[in-house]
């Protein structure tokens, strides 16, 4: 595992208007620990939750459901809500698996007059 960091990921969720602040570190014994911010609800319950994960758990088994998707589900986030795979990218990075970089998802209704 490539030496890991700290990393903050800021997810702007959309429509539903939160805000959730992700800070991730890698602590000595290959877990992240986790601090997760939020006004909304359900993502508060997830935070709750969700301090600490094996960084190979989450992003490293193409048999097992990474375990922030998992609780997600549970703490009733929407299917759509990208919170959780912000959660995976911090961990990712903060393990030193990936390096820190943007991702966007950029939705646009197409008038009409565009097709």
């Amino acid at each position: 595992m490539g030496k890991g960091q700290k990393v903050k990921a800021e997810v702007f969720a959309g429509i539903c208007g939160y805000t959730t602040i992700i800070e991730a570190s890698r602590d000595g014994n290959r877990q992240v620990s986790l601090k997760i911010e939020s006004d909304c609800e359900h993502v508060q319950n997830l935070a709750e939750e969700l301090c600490q994960v094996d960084p190979f758990r989450e992003i490293g088994s193409l048999n097992d459901t990474p375990a922030v998707l998992h609780l997600a589900q549970r703490c009733n986030l929407h299917t759509a809500c990208p919170v959780p795979i912000g959660v995976i990218k911090a961990v990712e990075a903060a393990a030193g698996l990936a390096l820190p970089a943007d991702l966007y998802i950029k939705l646009s209704k197409i008038s009409d007059l565009e097709k």
